[in-house]
Parts: C-alpha cells; structure tokens; sequence
C-alpha cells in the first residue's frame, strides 16, 4: 500500500528543515498549550461551579477526570491509525478547531450531565491532536535532537497549565465562570487556520533508520508488534504511573491552596500560574537537554531520568504541602514541578524511537490511554474519593494528604517500572538496534 503523503503530495516529499522546523514546533507547542489550558481551566473553575450546582469532590473528579478521558483515549486509536497513514497536519488543525468549540459550551451548562457532556466533547477533539502531533515532529527532527524538540513541545503542556490558571481564574473573577469558558474556547479556531495554511506536511520516516517500515501494517500486526515491544510497553506504563502526580498537581493545587489559605480566585490564578510558570520553564527544556546527553553515553537513561524524578519531585513536594507561610508554599511547589516536568522529554523521545515510523500515531494512542485511563481517570478520581473519606476528621485539610499520597505512591511505583524498562532495553536486543550497545 503507498504511502500517502508521498502518493498525494509529491511536491512535498521532503519539508524545509532549518528555522522552518522551529516554526511547525512552536505551532504545534501552541497547540498542546491550548489543549492543555482548554482542559485543566476547569480545575481554577472548580470551586464556583461547585458551589453554583453543590457537586460534591468526586463529582468534580469525574467531570475533571473521566468525562474527558472516557472519550479522549477512544477516539485515540481510530485518529492515530489515521495519522499513521493521512495528513497529519489536518488532523491536528481540525482536532483543535473542534475542542476549542466544545470548550466554550461547557460555559452554557445547567447541571452535571450537560456539563459532562461538554466535557466529553473536549477530549474527542484533544484525543486527535496528541498522536499526530508527536509523530509529525519525530520528521522534523533527528533522534540525536528529538528529546529537546519534545522538551520544547512539553513547554505546551506548562504554559498550558498556566493559561487555564491564570487566563481562566481572571476572566472568571471579571466575567464569570461561564465566560471563562467562552473565552478560552476562542482562539484555537485562528491557530487551526495557520496550521492548514501554513504547515508543510513532511516525508514519513525521513529520519528513521534504515529499514524501517513506513507503510502501514494491518491493525492486528500494529497492535501485536506494540504489545509485545516490551520497551515501549514499559515507557508507556511508567509515563501512566507517573503522569498521576501532573494531573493531581495541575488539578488540583488551585483547591488546595483555596482551602488553605485565604486566597481568592484570581489571586490563586496568578500565583498558582507564577508557580508553574518557574517549574514548567527550565524543567522540559532541561530535561531534554540533559537526556541528549544522556543517551549518547547509555540510551537506558531514556528510561532511567524519568524514574528518578517522578521519586525526587516528591521531596519539594512534601515540603510545599506542609508549609503553612505562602510563600514557602509556592516556592516549593515550583521546585517539585520544575522536577517533575524534566521526565517528559525522555518519555516523548523514547516511544517515538522505540517504534517504527507507521506505528508512531498508535504508539502514542495507546501511551495516552494507559495515561489517560490511570493517571487521569483514575487517579483524580481517587484523589477526589479519600479526601471525602478523609473529610470528617481532616477537614479542607483533606485533600492536601490525598493529592500527596497519591503522588508519593506514584512516584515509587515509576521508578520500579522504569527501572523494569531500562533492562528491557539491554535483553530485547534494543539497544542494538539503536547502535547503542
């Protein structure tokens, strides 16, 4: 079967690289901002519409949690095996053309199940973005510089976080919840224009090694060959162990700050957004930079940095929460997220390196279900389930014990699952492979 991109666009058989490569990844950074801010506004947003409709904590989880994921990692597979074969760049202008529409609805709201029901529409349109976009720069980049392009690419998901905080608690606290959503909903409709307009759509596997598969192979060989790739496998449950602390942090830090100090919406936005802005900055760019280096030496810390940070950001952590100055607060909660961030250039980077280039859209969906499913389904869920059963005894202080639980627990059980990973490296034959043995 031909390939489709060179089937249908001869002409642009090989894309520019240069500074034209640092167009698309800026693009496409601005892209995973709007997806991450469009879906974490709902976190600086929780406790007005809370106290508009009385949801209860687990109520807030589901809405924040498994109204966006239940849809997100469905419509992930039928739009990666898409990316795999079609035109990724419209893909991604449509995916965030769409998401942006339903973000502004969630603003017309009149109880749980119209809400959720926004929501839901929030992840079809972001599940089609992720696996597109991460293959797309995978052929803009080579893999000797593919762990600083995601570094850069993850500062999408930080000032992501940082929009939703601080853009969404701002316009709350001058328009209202509502049009918060309304809002924030608009511009993505501008940035998927210049993304159909202006985007080359690259050669698929320009820089895999030689002998890679580029066309796409059946369904059940696809799904066969990932499953049983024990190095992606163990990439992709790490990155869903761990992911569990992001989400707990980017979700629900702004309640738990409200909780504890006597703070308003929009001064939590801004100290909250300041926090992540000073983590979220360095700490991709740095991890990136450092796994290249890394990995020159021994391709196992693809596996290993990620395992120790998501231990190490705990530490900060622990001293964030049980600060009772603000100022402490912040300042450590920054340093532990600024940790925390540096483990997604080297998980970015290994599943498109561990994969063969028609698997790379895939690969990454069935990353972002196990992601999605447990890091964020599951566990805003749980975080939202014992703070309520810690709630009699603990009061607000409740949820503070629950968001560093969860985190501690995921931090520990990601660095035996990367540590796992790093062996598989060597025994697969993986490291052959890559000419790193």
């Amino acid at each position: 079967m031909p390939d489709p991109i060179t089937e249908t666009q001869p002409d642009r058989d090989c894309a520019p690289a240069g500074r034209y490569r640092w167009y698309v990844l800026g693009l496409l950074t601005l892209t995973s901002l709007f997806s991450v801010a469009d879906r974490l506004v709902f976190s600086i947003l929780l406790e007005d519409i809370k106290a508009e409709f009385s949801f209860s904590d687990f109520e807030l989880g589901l809405l924040g949690g498994l109204a966006f994921t239940a849809t997100y990692v469905l419509i992930g597979f039928p739009a990666a095996r898409l990316a795999d074969r079609s035109i990724r760049k419209n893909i991604i202008a449509g995916a965030i053309s769409f998401w942006s529409v339903m973000t502004a609805l969630c603003g017309a709201a009149v109880g749980f199940f119209s809400l959720f029901l926004a929501r839901t529409g929030v992840g079809v349109g972001e599940g089609c973005s992720g696996p597109a976009s991460q293959s797309l720069i995978a052929d803009y980049f080579k893999r000797e510089e593919l762990a600083r392009a995601m570094g850069f690419l993850t500062w999408g998901a930080t000032l992501g976080t940082v929009t939703g905080l601080m853009a969404g608690g701002l316009l709350a606290q001058e328009y209202g919840w509502r049009m918060a959503f309304v809002l924030m909903g608009l511009p993505g409709v501008f940035i998927g224009a210049l993304l159909y307009f202006t985007v080359i759509e690259p050669r698929r596997g320009r820089y895999a090694p030689v002998g890679s598969r580029i066309e796409q192979m059946p369904l059940r060989d696809t799904a066969a060959s990932l499953l049983t790739n024990r190095v992606f496998f163990g990439i992709a449950i790490g990155w869903a162990v761990q992911i569990m602390i992001g989400y707990a942090l980017a979700f629900w830090m702004a309640a738990v700050m409200m909780r504890n100090f006597d703070v308003s919406t929009g001064d939590v936005a801004v100290y909250l957004g300041l926090a992540f802005l000073l983590g979220g900055i360095p700490g991709p760019v740095l991890g990136g930079f450092l796994t290249d280096w890394l990995t020159r030496r021994d391709e196992r810390w693809r596996a290993w940095l990620p395992g120790l940070v998501s231990l190490l950001c705990c530490v900060p952590l622990a001293a964030s929460l049980a600060s009772d100055q603000f100022w402490v607060f912040l300042g450590f909660f920054a340093l532990a997220y600024g940790i925390y961030v540096a483990s997604q250039a080297p998980i970015l980077s290994g599943i498109q390196n561990t994969v063969e280039p028609s698997q790379r859209g895939f690969a990454v969906a069935i990353a972002l279900f196990f992601n999605n499913l447990v890091g964020q389904a599951l566990g805003l869920a749980v975080i939202g389930w014992v703070s309520d059963w810690l709630q009699p005894s603990q009061g607000d202080y409740s949820l503070t014990i629950s968001v560093f639980a969860v985190c501690l627990v995921s931090g520990v059980l990601a660095m035996g699952v990367f540590a796992w990973t790093a062996a598989q490296m060597r025994s697969s034959g993986y490291l052959e492979r890559m000419g790193r043995a």
